[in-house]
């Protein structure tokens, strides 16, 4: 089985894994950084979105042959205290009800932040399309966003 070096969370880690395990199967099951959920295993849902050089993407979709070299970063790695500004504004208006999405939710937000600092209303839609909750917490997401935005 070949080794890979991944740099996770600023983190440099050495994993045995077969070519085309899907990165979401190594951070959760060889790297134990388990926020990062499954939802789906064919990119549709969102809940398994990491930033892979700064980027959202869905982890489940990229292969960890794919992903040496790369500087990966999930909800783990985004905040050392959980402070991020989409974090403080997810806290603020009581984003999560089950949690299960949650931190998909937030990479891709936060993603969204970064390129965008002020996003209208109709950019967040946009962004966070294919980030799905079961909950239906979306009006709730979309006011995290614009508080992040300020923050």
């Amino acid at each position: 089985m070949p080794t890979f070096n991944l740099k996770i969370n600023k983190k440099s880690y050495s994993v045995e894994a077969d070519m085309d395990t899907p990165l979401l199967w190594v951070l959760r099951d060889h790297v134990n950084l388990v926020g990062t959920k499954y939802g789906c295993g064919i990119g549709q849902c969102g809940a398994c979105t990491i930033h892979v050089d700064g980027n959202a993407m869905r982890s489940c979709m990229l292969q960890v042959s794919q992903a040496q070299g790369m500087e990966i970063t999930t909800i783990e790695g985004l905040s050392e205290d959980g402070d991020h500004p989409v974090q403080k504004a997810w806290l603020e208006h009581d984003v999560p009800q089950c949690g299960y999405c949650q931190a998909g939710q937030i990479m891709n937000a936060a993603s969204l932040l970064k390129n965008n600092p002020n996003p209208s209303d109709d950019d967040i839609e946009a962004a966070m399309n294919g980030n799905i909750c079961r909950c239906g917490t979306y009006v709730r997401i979309k006011q995290a966003i614009k508080t992040a935005a300020k923050l």
